[in-house]
Protein backbone atom coordinates (compact mmCIF):
# COMPACT_ATOMS: atom_id res chain seq x y z
CA UNK A 1 0.00 0.00 0.00
CA UNK A 2 1.40 3.37 -1.04
CA UNK A 3 0.90 5.79 1.85
CA UNK A 4 1.69 8.84 -0.26
CA UNK A 5 4.58 9.93 1.96
CA UNK A 6 7.33 9.87 -0.64
CA UNK A 7 9.43 13.04 -0.40
CA UNK A 8 7.23 14.54 2.31
CA UNK A 9 9.26 16.53 4.82
CA UNK A 10 8.49 15.17 8.27
CA UNK A 11 9.75 16.48 11.60
CA UNK A 12 9.67 14.06 14.53
CA UNK A 13 10.55 15.49 17.93
CA UNK A 14 11.93 13.28 20.67
CA UNK A 15 13.16 10.95 17.95
CA UNK A 16 16.49 9.61 19.18
CA UNK A 17 14.87 6.66 20.97
CA UNK A 18 11.68 4.73 21.60
CA UNK A 19 8.48 5.57 19.73
CA UNK A 20 9.96 8.66 18.08
CA UNK A 21 12.94 6.80 16.65
CA UNK A 22 10.75 4.01 15.30
CA UNK A 23 8.39 6.59 13.78
CA UNK A 24 11.30 8.26 12.01
CA UNK A 25 12.47 4.88 10.69
CA UNK A 26 9.05 3.95 9.35
CA UNK A 27 8.53 7.34 7.72
CA UNK A 28 11.90 6.95 6.02
CA UNK A 29 10.86 3.49 4.76
CA UNK A 30 7.88 5.20 3.12
CA UNK A 31 10.22 7.56 1.27
CA UNK A 32 9.78 10.63 3.45
CA UNK A 33 12.52 13.13 4.17
CA UNK A 34 13.12 13.01 7.92
CA UNK A 35 14.14 15.66 10.42
CA UNK A 36 14.96 14.23 13.84
CA UNK A 37 15.29 16.32 16.98
CA UNK A 38 16.26 15.58 20.56
CA UNK A 39 18.93 16.10 23.17
CA UNK A 40 21.29 13.56 21.62
CA UNK A 41 23.95 14.93 19.29
CA UNK A 42 23.25 12.17 16.78
CA UNK A 43 20.08 11.13 14.96
CA UNK A 44 18.97 9.16 11.91
CA UNK A 45 17.33 12.08 10.12
CA UNK A 46 18.32 13.53 6.76
CA UNK A 47 18.71 16.50 9.07
CA UNK A 48 19.21 16.09 12.81
CA UNK A 49 18.90 19.04 15.17
CA UNK A 50 20.27 18.52 18.66
CA UNK A 51 17.87 20.48 20.84
CA UNK A 52 16.25 20.58 24.26
CA UNK A 53 12.64 21.01 23.19
CA UNK A 54 11.63 22.17 26.68
CA UNK A 55 13.64 25.36 26.18
CA UNK A 56 11.39 28.12 24.77
CA UNK A 57 13.41 28.98 21.64
CA UNK A 58 14.43 25.45 20.64
CA UNK A 59 11.25 24.25 18.86
CA UNK A 60 11.40 27.34 16.63
CA UNK A 61 15.05 26.56 15.87
CA UNK A 62 14.17 23.02 14.80
CA UNK A 63 11.38 24.17 12.50
CA UNK A 64 13.45 27.05 11.09
CA UNK A 65 16.32 24.67 10.32
CA UNK A 66 13.87 22.36 8.54
CA UNK A 67 12.42 25.10 6.35
CA UNK A 68 15.86 26.56 5.61
CA UNK A 69 17.14 23.13 4.49
CA UNK A 70 14.11 21.72 2.68
CA UNK A 71 11.89 24.71 1.97
CA UNK A 72 8.80 23.38 3.69
CA UNK A 73 7.35 21.16 6.41
CA UNK A 74 4.64 18.67 5.53
CA UNK A 75 4.30 16.64 8.74
CA UNK A 76 5.02 17.36 12.40
CA UNK A 77 5.03 14.60 15.00
CA UNK A 78 5.17 15.94 18.55
CA UNK A 79 6.63 13.06 20.54
CA UNK A 80 8.54 14.71 23.40
CA UNK A 81 7.35 13.34 26.74
CA UNK A 82 8.35 12.57 30.33
CA UNK A 83 6.81 10.61 33.19
CA UNK A 84 7.71 9.51 36.71
CA UNK A 85 5.85 7.62 39.39
CA UNK A 86 4.34 9.92 42.03
CA UNK A 87 1.41 10.21 44.40
CA UNK A 88 -0.79 13.24 43.88
CA UNK A 89 -0.24 14.46 47.43
CA UNK A 90 3.55 14.49 47.06
CA UNK A 91 3.70 16.64 43.93
CA UNK A 92 5.08 20.15 44.31
CA UNK A 93 4.92 23.07 41.89
CA UNK A 94 8.32 22.27 40.40
CA UNK A 95 7.21 18.80 39.26
CA UNK A 96 3.97 20.15 37.83
CA UNK A 97 5.87 22.86 35.96
CA UNK A 98 8.45 20.42 34.62
CA UNK A 99 5.73 18.11 33.33
CA UNK A 100 3.86 21.00 31.75
CA UNK A 101 6.95 22.30 29.95
CA UNK A 102 8.00 18.89 28.64
CA UNK A 103 4.65 17.32 27.80
CA UNK A 104 2.66 20.33 26.63
CA UNK A 105 4.70 23.46 25.92
CA UNK A 106 7.26 21.63 23.77
CA UNK A 107 4.38 20.77 21.44
CA UNK A 108 2.70 24.18 21.67
CA UNK A 109 5.93 25.89 20.65
CA UNK A 110 6.60 23.46 17.80
CA UNK A 111 3.07 24.00 16.54
CA UNK A 112 3.41 27.76 16.77
CA UNK A 113 6.56 27.53 14.69
CA UNK A 114 5.27 25.08 12.06
CA UNK A 115 1.70 26.21 11.44
CA UNK A 116 2.47 29.42 9.47
CA UNK A 117 4.46 27.46 6.88
CA UNK A 118 1.71 24.85 6.64
CA UNK A 119 -0.91 27.59 6.23
CA UNK A 120 1.11 29.19 3.46
CA UNK A 121 1.39 25.84 1.69
CA UNK A 122 -2.32 25.11 2.16
CA UNK A 123 -1.62 21.70 3.65
CA UNK A 124 0.00 19.94 6.56
CA UNK A 125 -0.34 17.08 9.02
CA UNK A 126 0.24 17.07 12.76
CA UNK A 127 0.25 14.04 15.05
CA UNK A 128 0.56 14.59 18.79
CA UNK A 129 1.65 11.65 20.95
CA UNK A 130 -0.55 11.68 24.05
CA UNK A 131 -1.36 8.66 26.24
CA UNK A 132 -4.20 6.49 27.44
CA UNK A 133 -3.53 8.27 30.75
CA UNK A 134 -4.92 11.40 29.09
CA UNK A 135 -8.24 9.61 28.59
CA UNK A 136 -8.32 7.81 31.93
CA UNK A 137 -5.91 9.21 34.57
CA UNK A 138 -3.56 6.83 36.26
CA UNK A 139 -3.17 7.32 40.00
CA UNK A 140 0.56 6.62 39.87
CA UNK A 141 1.31 9.32 37.27
CA UNK A 142 -1.04 12.20 38.10
CA UNK A 143 0.88 15.09 36.52
CA UNK A 144 1.57 13.02 33.39
CA UNK A 145 -2.12 12.16 33.10
CA UNK A 146 -3.22 15.79 33.35
CA UNK A 147 -0.69 17.05 30.83
CA UNK A 148 -1.51 14.30 28.36
CA UNK A 149 -5.20 15.21 28.69
CA UNK A 150 -4.15 18.74 27.77
CA UNK A 151 -2.48 17.32 24.66
CA UNK A 152 -5.76 15.74 23.62
CA UNK A 153 -7.54 19.06 24.00
CA UNK A 154 -4.77 20.86 22.12
CA UNK A 155 -5.02 18.36 19.27
CA UNK A 156 -8.77 18.84 18.94
CA UNK A 157 -8.40 22.63 19.09
CA UNK A 158 -5.75 22.72 16.35
CA UNK A 159 -7.83 20.37 14.20
CA UNK A 160 -10.84 22.66 14.47
CA UNK A 161 -9.01 25.95 13.96
CA UNK A 162 -6.81 24.93 11.03
CA UNK A 163 -9.02 22.56 9.04
CA UNK A 164 -9.92 25.44 6.72
CA UNK A 165 -6.23 25.76 5.86
CA UNK A 166 -5.94 22.15 4.73
CA UNK A 167 -4.20 21.09 7.94
CA UNK A 168 -5.10 17.87 9.76
CA UNK A 169 -4.29 17.27 13.42
CA UNK A 170 -4.74 14.03 15.34
CA UNK A 171 -3.50 12.43 18.54
CA UNK A 172 -2.44 8.89 19.32
CA UNK A 173 -2.82 7.51 22.83
CA UNK A 174 -0.38 4.66 23.48
CA UNK A 175 -0.61 2.40 26.48
CA UNK A 176 2.51 1.16 28.29
CA UNK A 177 5.16 0.53 25.65
CA UNK A 178 8.39 -1.45 25.76
CA UNK A 179 10.77 1.51 25.62
CA UNK A 180 13.53 2.65 27.96
CA UNK A 181 10.96 4.74 29.82
CA UNK A 182 9.49 1.48 31.17
CA UNK A 183 12.32 -1.02 30.72
CA UNK A 184 15.39 1.05 31.55
CA UNK A 185 17.34 1.27 34.78
CA UNK A 186 15.43 3.58 37.10
CA UNK A 187 12.49 3.59 34.70
CA UNK A 188 8.78 3.43 35.42
CA UNK A 189 8.88 -0.30 36.25
CA UNK A 190 11.76 -0.05 38.73
CA UNK A 191 10.16 2.99 40.36
CA UNK A 192 7.27 0.73 41.40
CA UNK A 193 9.19 -2.29 42.71
CA UNK A 194 10.84 -5.32 41.16
CA UNK A 195 11.25 -4.50 37.48
CA UNK A 196 10.37 -7.97 36.21
CA UNK A 197 7.37 -8.31 38.52
CA UNK A 198 6.01 -4.89 37.63
CA UNK A 199 6.43 -5.46 33.90
CA UNK A 200 4.72 -8.84 34.17
CA UNK A 201 1.82 -7.32 36.08
CA UNK A 202 1.42 -4.36 33.74
CA UNK A 203 1.63 -6.57 30.66
CA UNK A 204 -0.77 -9.23 31.92
CA UNK A 205 -3.35 -6.62 32.88
CA UNK A 206 -3.69 -5.47 29.26
CA UNK A 207 -6.52 -7.20 27.38
CA UNK A 208 -3.93 -8.30 24.79
CA UNK A 209 -1.69 -9.55 27.59
CA UNK A 210 1.51 -7.56 26.96
CA UNK A 211 3.09 -4.15 26.57
CA UNK A 212 3.07 -2.50 23.17
CA UNK A 213 6.16 -2.54 20.99
CA UNK A 214 7.39 0.84 19.67
CA UNK A 215 6.84 -0.19 16.05
CA UNK A 216 3.14 -0.79 16.77
CA UNK A 217 2.65 2.77 18.00
CA UNK A 218 4.76 4.17 15.17
CA UNK A 219 2.65 2.37 12.57
CA UNK A 220 -0.45 4.28 13.70
CA UNK A 221 1.43 7.59 13.69
CA UNK A 222 2.74 6.99 10.18
CA UNK A 223 -0.71 6.10 8.92
CA UNK A 224 -2.16 9.31 10.36
CA UNK A 225 0.61 11.26 8.62
CA UNK A 226 -0.25 9.62 5.31
CA UNK A 227 -2.58 10.40 2.44
CA UNK A 228 -4.52 7.26 3.37
CA UNK A 229 -5.78 9.18 6.42
CA UNK A 230 -6.79 12.23 4.40
CA UNK A 231 -10.27 12.40 5.98
CA UNK A 232 -9.10 11.84 9.55
CA UNK A 233 -8.74 14.90 11.77
CA UNK A 234 -9.59 15.78 15.35
CA UNK A 235 -9.29 12.13 16.38
CA UNK A 236 -7.58 10.52 19.37
CA UNK A 237 -6.56 7.03 18.33
CA UNK A 238 -6.05 4.50 21.12
CA UNK A 239 -3.13 2.17 20.38
CA UNK A 240 -3.15 0.48 23.74
CA UNK A 241 -4.17 -3.17 23.49
CA UNK A 242 -7.56 -2.27 24.98
CA UNK A 243 -6.21 -0.66 28.17
CA UNK A 244 -7.91 2.72 28.20
CA UNK A 245 -10.12 1.95 31.20
CA UNK A 246 -7.38 0.32 33.26
CA UNK A 247 -5.70 2.16 36.13
CA UNK A 248 -2.00 1.22 36.41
Amino acid sequence: MDLGLSEKVCVVTGSTGGIGLETARQLREEGATIVTAGRSEAGIGDLHVAADLTTPDEPQRVISATIERFGRIDCLVNNVGWAEIHRFDELDDDVWERSWQINVMSAVRALRAALPAMQQAGRGVIVNVASTAGKRPTQTMPEYSVTKAAMLSLSRLVADVYAKDGIRCNAVTPGPTATEAWLGEGGLAEQQGSREEVLAKVGSSRPLGRLAEPHEIAAAIVFLCSERASYVTGAAWSVDGGTVAIII
